[in-house]
């Protein structure tokens, strides 16, 4: 039986209460066409063995990424995880642990998210981290709206080699705050019309790099025209790996660093959960939104952790708060601390090189048939011109046991880039891979 637990009579009194002439009258906002009033196509009941069956036939029509040669990225990445990430985070004090409201209480959460924070800022080279955010698009829309409260002025401007999801994200959560939102077209090399766009009324200019195209920028010039305007510099790195090899967003002169970490200690897991890295320059901190974890000394003298800045609703009135997302993916912050702990920085730069290695013969590969590589300067990811539209030789490869990589067109399709395909090689491509992939492609396009 369904489980109502509301009679019609309750009904109809909270409706009486409220105004409302019936419960239609509660989505009046919501647009004609997106209701339905009859059921979904949708299978009817069934039992648990008739579901399991059901499920596992569903389940037999995806293809793992690590089933064959894999060249997805676009702002999820397969790397390696140890196996020492999945041991550790399964213990049940870090399993079942939520927020540490209690300190006390939760000395091991808190010193994880400690040196969470110190990693983060070490890698992004800006001063202060948080501990944390839920993934990298909606610490992209944060920062945007705290660049509005720091520098009181209402414009953005989107870089074109902004991720497409990172800029339509952003500029959902933007656009309830009031600000105006300059997204730029789509752009491999964005440098030029970025700092040609800054003026006196921006409060931010959001950059990204490597970009989605895989584009390696430099921003230092971006950095300096913005700050010469008054406006604050964020840098956005979907690929966390990149830090590894490539100058850091405060080297750069970013005021505000936000990344993806999931190429850290977390699979791919069908696009979540993941976790947004947040970093600041110091004097920006009582800005930042999430929560900073301090360490300190108890009454006795012993080491002790504690949260210094709680700018979340869950601790202060909703319309103090600096962010109402309501999750700082805590576990996945853990997952990231422990591979981070396992590589250290000769690690990470080791692994940086491998992928930037296994890039470069990625692009070989492509040239090697005739194909056009649009990325100038890449890490591990490159772009590429097809012949015709990129989803269809997508398609085409899959007969060939190759997953070929993300057509621009799926991350934007009204950007008029429908030959463009996004191409990523991670430690976990082999050459054997890449060899399949070009074989494939000669065979496709009639060589």
């Amino acid at each position: 039986m369904r489980y109502l637990p509301l009679t019609t009579d309750d009904r109809t009194e909270m409706l009486g209460v409220i105004g409302a002439a019936d419960i239609d009258a509660l989505f009046v906002d919501v647009p004609a066409a997106a209701r339905k009033r009859e059921l979904f196509d949708l299978p009817r009941h069934a039992g648990e063995l008739e579901v399991e069956r059901e499920l596992a036939a569903l389940s037999a029509m995806s293809r793992p990424a690590g089933a064959g040669p894999f060249f997805c990225g676009a702002g999820a990445y397969k790397h390696h995880v140890p196996a020492t990430v999945d041991h550790v985070i399964q213990r049940s004090e870090f399993l079942t642990s939520y927020t540490p409201y209690q300190p006390e209480i939760a000395q091991g959460t808190l010193q994880v998210l400690f040196e969470f924070q110190t990693q983060v800022a070490a890698l992004t080279g800006l001063d202060v981290a948080n501990a944390s955010m839920y993934d990298g698009s909606t610490a992209c829309a944060e920062a945007v709206m705290m660049a509005k409260r720091v520098t009181r002025r209402e414009k953005a401007i989107l870089s074109g080699g902004l991720h497409p999801h990172y800029a339509a994200t952003t500029q959902t959560i933007a656009h309830a705050e009031g600000m105006e939102i300059v997204r730029q077209a789509a752009a491999v090399d964005a440098e030029a019309a970025v700092i040609a766009a800054i003026d006196a009324t921006t409060a931010c200019v959001v950059v990204q790099t490597p970009n989605v195209f895989g584009v390696v920028t430099d921003v230092t010039k971006i950095a300096e025209a913005a700050h010469a305007a008054g406006a604050l510099l964020i840098v956005v790195t979907t690929e966390a790996v990149s830090f590894g090899l490539l100058k850091s967003p405060g080297e750069m002169g970013a005021d505000i660093a936000v990344a993806e970490g999931q190429s850290i200690g977390n699979a791919l897991n069908y696009g979540g959960p993941y976790v947004g890295l947040f970093a600041v320059r110091e004097k920006l901190v009582r800005q930042m939104p999430g929560r900073v974890c301090g360490e300190t000394v108890d009454a006795d003298g012993r080491r002790g952790f504690v949260l210094t800045l709680s700018t979340r609703e869950q601790h202060i009135r909703r319309d103090k708060a600096t962010s109402n997302i309501c999750t700082n993916s805590g576990l996945c912050a853990l997952a990231f601390t422990i591979h981070m702990s396992l590589l250290g920085g000769t690690g990470l730069r080791q692994l940086a090189a491998i992928n930037h290695s296994r890039a470069r013969e990625l692009k070989a590969a492509v040239e090697a048939v005739g194909l056009e590589v649009l990325t100038p300067r890449f890490f591990n990811e490159i772009a590429v011109r097809t012949p015709g539209p990129a989803a269809a030789l997508v398609e085409d490869l899959l007969a060939d046991g190759v997953i070929a990589g993300v057509p621009y067109s799926r991350l934007d399709p009204h950007a008029g880039l429908d030959d463009v395909l996004l191409l990523a090689a991670t430690e976990t491509t082999t050459s054997e891979d890449i060899a399949a992939l070009r074989g494939a492609l000669a065979r496709r396009l009639g060589q």
